[in-house]
């Protein structure tokens, strides 16, 4: 089970205060598949809210508990029926490893029409490691860095 300083709990919180629960206990209670998905959840979303159905206050408590300890995921907060959970996301961690910026990305342009009354265009496009995309919705390539000629010459 990890552990949390309070203040990486708090900002958590406030960053879960927005999210419905995306897994729900019934009366069958902490299954194989139940599991699977919260741990499915965590993986693609790193924080979530599961809703257990059911007024035994203890029993929640005890879901809670060995929900955290079998994924090794963080408790966030336990109010009422919700319980918050985190976890760094897998994906992300293996993401950032094997992109160092350079290659192809996609990305979505959306331009508002000319007269405004119409629906915006859309453009879904492949952009270089040394290319962005303005405010504007133009794609700028970066200018190669100017060399200085007082450190080529020393």
């Amino acid at each position: 089970m990890q552990k949390l300083t309070p203040v990486e709990r708090s900002a958590l919180r406030a960053e879960a205060h927005g999210l419905k629960p995306i897994v729900l206990i019934g009366e069958a209670g902490l299954t194989a598949n139940v599991i699977k998905e919260i741990s499915l959840g965590l993986d693609s979303h790193g924080l979530i809210k599961v809703r257990v159905f059911g007024d035994d206050r203890e029993a929640r408590i005890a879901m809670y508990e060995s929900i955290c300890e079998q994924l090794d995921a963080a408790p966030v907060q336990h109010i009422g029926k919700l319980l918050v959970l985190y976890r760094p996301k897998k994906e992300a961690v293996s993401e950032r490893s094997s992109t160092s910026g350079k290659g192809l990305r996609e990305v979505t342009i959306v331009k508002p029409s000319p007269s405004g009354t119409k629906r915006p265009s859309v453009t879904k496009v492949l952009l270089k490691g040394n290319e962005r995309v303005t405010q504007g919705g133009n794609i700028k390539r970066a200018k190669p860095r100017q060399k200085s000629t007082k450190k080529s010459l020393g």
